[in-house]
């Protein structure tokens, strides 16, 4: 894949500096472009657990720049915010946690005289696509098909997308027009999963017996982890631990120490896998299926000698144009920033 600038574009655009934020369930990430011709800059990630409001994180950060002796403007003429929900019109409320706000009030808030653009965070993350550098991606596994030959590199004339394992799941299209790029976001993650085999429809009835609906972010997610770890032990017969978390399941299944944790990830993988398949059908992404979000990254060579590559492919009378779509993994888990600011660009 081409290596971009890494300068933003200098032309007219949103009255600077630029406030940044990538809002997740867990985490909020803020950035500071303070003129035209930087990337974001001043990164610091908070813990959406510790500030009772959006609001109060916010200007948390922005004391942050005072309180390092930022020299010149910190008061905020444009903002970008790409938030992991479906933003309303007026009142966005975050899918999986307890942060919501009004954008009129926010502008008023942070005292903008530019612009405030709310963008759900894949949206984000799909604007970043074509921008990332060498050190913020790399190549999924091989071809399932075994032959020897590598997977080509991402192209972007053609469609790709992007799926996100994070607190949530994630989805979102890029599609190339004449006017630039134009991301598709959607809510994906809450489709119904559907199962390969007879092992893992007995996994998600297992899971419909504590949900009615089981999504693919009830299983392919931090939030979850936990769920089809539960869900794997009642099928195997055997007993899960009571109130285990994401980070607990991956790191006993880095350090190979617990069984059910082990099989929970391997599960994962597969699943994530004929997911991102799906997903790749579903907008015919030629130029090739990402992997974002915060938990693949973590898992190193248990996800590259998983099923995840052999699941992708794995769509009967399709699987040949599955063969041909490259995958790869979003390894920096900040470039939502770099889309945000993407997206005040192409406001302008």
């Amino acid at each position: 894949m081409p290596e971009a600038s890494t300068v933003l574009e200098t032309h007219r655009v949103a009255p600077y500096p630029w406030l940044l934020a990538d809002v997740g369930g867990s985490n909020a990430r803020f950035g500071w472009v303070p003129h035209a011709g930087c990337v974001p800059q001043h990164v610091r990630t908070l813990a959406v657990a510790e500030y009772p409001e959006f609001i109060d994180a916010a200007r948390a950060y922005l004391d942050s720049l005072a309180h390092a002796g930022l020299p010149g403007e910190r008061q905020p003429g444009s903002a970008a915010f790409a938030v992991a929900t479906a933003p309303g019109e007026e009142r966005v409320e975050l899918t999986n946690s307890g942060w919501g706000f009004s954008r009129r009030r926010m502008r008023q808030q942070l005292g903008l005289r530019g612009p405030l653009l709310v963008l759900n965070d894949f949206e984000a993350l799909a604007l970043s696509l074509p921008s990332l550098r060498a050190n913020q991606w790399q190549s999924t596994p091989t071809q399932a098909s075994g032959d020897g030959s590598a997977l080509a590199a991402p192209r972007f004339d053609v469609p790709v997308a992007v799926v996100g394992p994070g607190t949530g799941l994630g989805v979102a299209g890029l599609l190339p027009t004449r006017a630039g790029w134009l991301a598709v976001p959607g809510e994906g993650g809450h489709a119904t999963l559907a199962p390969a085999d007879d092992f893992e429809s007995a996994l998600l009835a297992a899971a419909r017996r504590e949900f009615p609906h089981v999504s693919a972010e009830r299983f392919l997610s931090g939030i979850g982890l936990p769920v089809l770890y539960r869900s794997l032990a009642e099928v195997r017969g055997e007993r899960a631990l009571p109130e285990v978390d994401a980070k607990w399941i991956v790191e006993r299944a880095l350090a190979q120490d617990d069984a059910l944790a082990s099989a929970c990830i391997e599960s994962f993988c597969a699943m994530l896998g004929g997911f991102a398949g799906s997903v790749a059908l579903t907008f015919a992404a030629r130029g090739g299926v990402f992997i974002g979000g915060g938990i693949v990254p973590r898992l190193g060579p248990v996800f590259e000698r998983s099923a995840f590559r052999e699941r992708f492919e794995a769509k009967g009378r399709f699987s040949g144009f599955l063969r041909a779509v490259p995958t790869a993994l979003v390894t920096d888990t900040l470039v939502a920033l770099d889309g945000a600011a993407q997206a005040l660009l192409q406001h302008a």
